[in-house]
């Protein structure tokens, strides 16, 4: 009996990716996990401690739809970041019309990863600091529910240095084997 073989291409990466890259590459999509799930219960009604225009009862209809596109919107991004961890990073899929079953060049794949990783940092970094502002704004979360708010997404903040070190694992891979 003969066993069926995958194309070269689903089999395996070119070269080995290093476990910590892997782990760092599954950690991306972790990131974004407490972040959706808080925007979710936000745009259900749920009460999250904001008040005045920023309360989702004075806000439009839509509110939850935004909220629900946003987070997958933002896991599917997260989601991109393990390309640079497996055979579908390096060939394109099947499903990729015109493209399908070629090389991906990897500067296709490590320049938007590294200007995402900056413009994450950037984002990310930046709400880090207004969190602590001397004068904070009187219509957000307050007590718990500010801490709750953090919580969730302060994770926020290590998507950005955690897809810039998986892209430098990314080009050194490919650097070396193709």
């Amino acid at each position: 009996m003969t066993a069926v073989q995958a194309p070269p291409a689903a089999r395996a990466t070119r070269g080995p990716v290093p476990r910590w890259a892997d782990w760092t590459a599954q950690a991306t999509m972790w990131c974004v996990v407490p972040s959706g799930i808080w925007r979710i219960l936000f745009g259900l009604g749920l009460p999250m401690g904001f008040t005045g225009s920023q309360d989702p009862e004075n806000g439009p209809w839509f509110v939850l739809p935004y909220v629900i596109a946003l987070t997958a919107f933002s896991e599917a991004v997260a989601f991109l970041g393990m390309g640079l961890v497996r055979p579908w990073g390096e060939v394109w899929p099947q499903w990729v019309p015109f493209l399908r079953g070629r090389t991906v060049h990897p500067l296709a794949a490590i320049i938007p990863a590294a200007l995402g990783s900056v413009a994450l940092i950037l984002l990310w970094t930046s709400f880090v600091f207004a969190a602590f502002q001397a004068d904070p704004d009187p219509e957000m979360p307050h007590g718990a529910k500010a801490v709750l708010l953090y919580v969730c997404y302060l994770p926020l903040v290590a998507w950005g240095p955690l897809l810039a070190a998986v892209t430098v694992a990314y080009a050194v891979r490919r650097r070396r084997y193709g």
